[in-house]
């Protein structure tokens, strides 16, 4: 059964009308009528154009946490051969909140990392609705080291509300996992590839998201807190959802252009949740074109693209010196409006002192 979010009343009423002209047998229909069938297949096309080109951050934020979203372990069996699966941290149990192992992409050998929501309420409680305990990220660390000393490229899928923040999950050392993870990421000699595939949050996402490339799907968000959380902390009042999603800037369109991101991937017609098949194709490519994008960058040259990356994020002017071909180096150049407004500071009294005495000149030619 299909589920549907509160803006998408029209489209149900219209799909179970469909569904009517496409199952006769009731009295008012009593034979397939396929023009009508045509005229409201349109119809529906049309409302999803109209609706999803004008989603407001909070509608977003529901598509991106909709049921029938794609899973990481949908993505994982439809792009990825041979996968095997890995378990344990080694030090105290599995998380089942993330799936890991290796398989093939085309032939090529990746290290593919899934955070798990579930897909019904038995799988989201075994999962934990995707939030990752110690052991979780202890496990990924473990696998990514393995990646990295046989040169193994990292394929990571992020869809989480945040880490787990259970009183056990902090015994066993919750923030130092975090912290440890993001470490791992930014460390690695070889290429790792974050998709956002949901939601994105908080350290709980940035702990595997630490990437070479984040790429995003045009419907997921990634925050550092969830609309409903940072409501519920400035106005005292969750009510306010849509105001806080709009201010923290949490689509893929506004993380893209603040240079948080590096990619977009364009959703089926109606959010991905409607064509799994078509999102999945995408996905792959887009991976595929990551991957080739390093595919003869030496491992230095890997580690200073993600480093440089990170460091020029907030930095009007970024990071100019060329390390390597095609990318920007270490080397950071002040923004022209920067040097300025410096020198003035630097220099207010001596042109305070100018600016009166070419008044006075003014004055002096005029009486």
């Amino acid at each position: 059964m299909k589920n549907y979010l509160e803006f998408e009343k029209d489209i149900k009423t219209l799909e179970d009308e469909m569904e009517l002209l496409k199952s006769p047998g009731s009295e008012s229909i009593s034979e397939v009528d396929t023009n009508k069938i045509k005229s409201t297949q349109d119809q529906i096309n049309s409302k999803l154009k109209s609706i999803y080109s004008n989603l407001n951050s909070w509608q977003k934020t529901q598509v991106a946490r909709h049921e029938d979203r794609p899973r990481a372990s949908f993505y994982i069996n439809k792009i990825f051969n041979n996968f095997t699966p890995l378990a344990g941290d080694r030090y105290y149990g599995d998380d089942q909140s993330v799936t890991a192992g290796f398989g093939l992409i085309n032939e090529k050998s990746v290290l593919v990392v899934g955070q798990e929501k579930g897909e019904d309420l038995n799988t989201r409680i075994e999962k934990n609705f995707g939030m990752m305990s110690p052991e979780g990220y202890r496990k990924c660390i473990r696998l990514m080291k393995l990646a990295d000393r046989f040169k193994i490229p990292i394929i990571t899928f992020i869809d989480t509300p945040g880490a787990y923040p259970g009183i056990g999950a902090e015994q066993r050392g919750q923030a130092s996992a975090i912290a440890h993870s993001i470490e791992c990421c930014m460390s690695l000699k070889v290429p790792n590839i974050s998709v956002i595939i949901g939601e994105g949050g908080s350290g709980g996402a940035i702990a595997l998201a630490s990437s070479n490339k984040v790429i995003m799907l045009e419907n997921s968000i990634y925050s550092v807190i969830s609309p409903e959380g940072c409501a519920s902390i400035l106005w005292r009042d969750p009510g306010k959802s849509l105001e806080a999603a709009e201010a923290m800037k949490l689509s893929a369109q506004d993380l893209l252009k603040l240079g948080v991101i590096d990619d977009i991937i364009p959703e089926p017609l109606g959010g991905a949740h409607r064509n799994h098949d078509e999102i999945a194709h995408s996905l792959k490519n887009n991976i595929l074109k990551n991957l080739d994008y390093f595919e003869n960058m030496d491992p230095e040259q890997i580690f200073d693209h993600r480093k440089n990356k990170f460091l020029k994020i907030g930095r009007e002017g970024g990071f100019t010196k060329p390390s390597f071909k095609g990318d920007i180096g270490l080397e950071y150049k002040v923004p022209i409006s920067v040097r300025f407004k410096r020198i003035f500071t630097q220099k207010k009294y001596l042109f305070s002192a100018l600016g009166l005495a070419i008044i006075a000149s003014i004055i002096a030619l005029l009486s």
